[in-house]
């Protein structure tokens, strides 16, 4: 299969407000790719290193990282409005608020059509299936979860070849729903295809797809946002109807696919589901150094609770997960829930519901050139005798190790190391009027200084 994942750069939907950034560390201790730094008393994201899985944005204290997306204007220039949306955006909302209502109140807001992305589930499973009986490495590692395609292509580029290369539902309803759409005799130029998501990494995954020249889908619209436009609506019209027959695939197994375990349910074998970033990481290491074995598949979601947890959620997500669950029990019970739910004669698998070669994007390279990394590697590992491995995150880098990376890549310098800086100025190598510039040079000037107006500080609110 060609490769298909020929942007050179990653999209990044996360980004740093430096006026609300006050320079604390949060955001860095909890990156799981060591992303990063603290410069200038500002925190700076090293986008080759980014997954986009939000981590920094759940641990601001001050709300000074944002998720870039798409304006709601951008919709009317289409004739043809369609919004795919998840079902935990339904999830969101108490049961006693029918599916219709939501509905009508996303046509209020200006959409034409209305999809939810779990519709193509079924088809996702043929292709699953299908990539299972073709290939035999174990494990197979599900595609679902954008953050963590990124997350092998920068930290465990060798686990890229167990990946199922099978498009996840969000790529194959927008292709499925444009086909049909299409069929309808409404011209292709007319059709806007908007997806309202629960997490900044989809948003990445739809500007710069991986696997996929292009998305299907036209933008991405925060789902926060369209879930307190839909209230105001209920709020002001609330209605009930018939369900919504837009939804023609939709099975109780789409309903429950974006939560954790949606997946390993219908997996053959020994498969395992885990949710959390931090969680996922130790287990990709221990895949890796092949410390864990006789594993078939691995269902790996970033957020706790998978995507009733993303970071754009506004509700609880351990009640999004008794609603959603409630509601595939609704569809359970249907006799024509049994059967797979399949596009036949209008999509076919084999053209649309697999992805390309992935590519590694590997954050330990030191240099292209074989020979100049190994020198490097070696002063990195010099360095790090002389490093106290406190990780005390003084030096604006997370760790002394990364900080040892940024050292022999001329990102930093050995005084950035506030410990090392006493040794410095001890070996007459450092003025302390040397090491208090390096200092502010990370934490901006004036950080030295008595400030009772910092958080939590006695005149904090002052």
């Amino acid at each position: 299969m060609q490769d298909r994942n020929h942007k050179k750069d990653f999209h990044h939907a996360l980004a740093v407000q430096d006026d609300l950034c006050i320079g604390c560390t949060h955001c860095m201790t909890v990156c799981p790719t060591q992303a990063i730094r603290v410069r200038n008393g500002k925190a700076t994201i090293i986008a080759n290193r980014c997954v986009d899985c939000g981590e920094c944005f759940k641990a601001c204290p001050v709300s000074a990282i944002v998720v870039e997306q798409d304006d709601l204007e951008l919709i009317f220039k289409y004739p043809v409005r369609v919004i795919l949306i998840p079902s935990v955006l339904i999830g969101q909302f108490p049961r006693k608020i029918m599916t219709s209502s939501i509905y009508n109140a996303l046509k209020e807001i200006g959409f034409t059509h209305i999809y939810e992305v779990e519709n193509s589930v079924d088809m996702v499973l043929e292709a699953s299936r299908q990539y299972m009986h073709e290939n035999k490495d174990r494990p197979v590692i599900s595609s679902y979860c954008p953050a963590i395609l990124r997350l092998i292509q920068v930290k465990y580029p060798s686990l890229l070849g167990n990946i199922m290369k099978v498009s996840p539902p969000i790529d194959m309803s927008a292709k499925y729903y444009r086909e049909k759409l299409k069929e309808s005799g409404i011209p292709e130029d007319q059709i806007g295809l908007f997806y309202a998501t629960p997490c900044a990494a989809k948003i990445a995954a739809i500007k710069s797809p991986v696997g996929e020249i292009e998305s299907s889908v036209t933008g991405v619209i925060n789902i926060n946002f369209l879930y307190n436009r839909i209230l105001k609506f209920l709020q002001k019209k609330y209605t009930e109807s018939a369900p919504p027959v837009t939804d023609d695939l939709l099975s109780s197994r789409g309903i429950l696919w974006s939560l954790t375990r949606g997946e390993v349910i219908h997996s053959n074998g020994r498969a395992l589901a885990i949710d959390g970033i931090k969680n996922v990481n130790e287990f990709l290491e221990n895949i890796e150094n092949e410390k864990l074995d006789q594993i078939d598949f691995l269902e790996l979601r970033a957020c706790d609770e998978s995507c009733a947890g993303g970071i754009l959620i506004s509700g609880n997500r351990f009640l999004t997960v008794e609603r959603l669950k409630n509601r595939a029990e609704e569809y359970r019970v249907r006799e024509d829930d049994k059967e797979r739910r399949l596009a036949n004669g209008l999509f076919k698998l084999s053209d649309h519901g697999f992805l390309g070669d992935i590519s590694p994007r590997p954050i330990d390279k030191l240099d292209e050139d074989f020979s100049t990394a190994l020198k490097k590697l070696e002063r990195q590992r010099r360095l790090m005798c002389f490093l106290p491995g406190f990780d005390c995150g003084g030096c604006g880098a997370p760790d002394c190790r990364t900080l040892s990376e940024d050292i022999v890549q001329g990102r930093a310098h050995i005084s950035h190391c506030i410990f090392m800086q006493q040794q410095l100025i001890k070996q007459n190598l450092l003025s302390q009027s040397q090491a208090i510039r390096v200092t502010e040079n990370i934490w901006g000037e004036g950080r030295l200084e008595k400030n009772c107006n910092k958080i939590g500080a006695e005149d904090e609110n002052n």
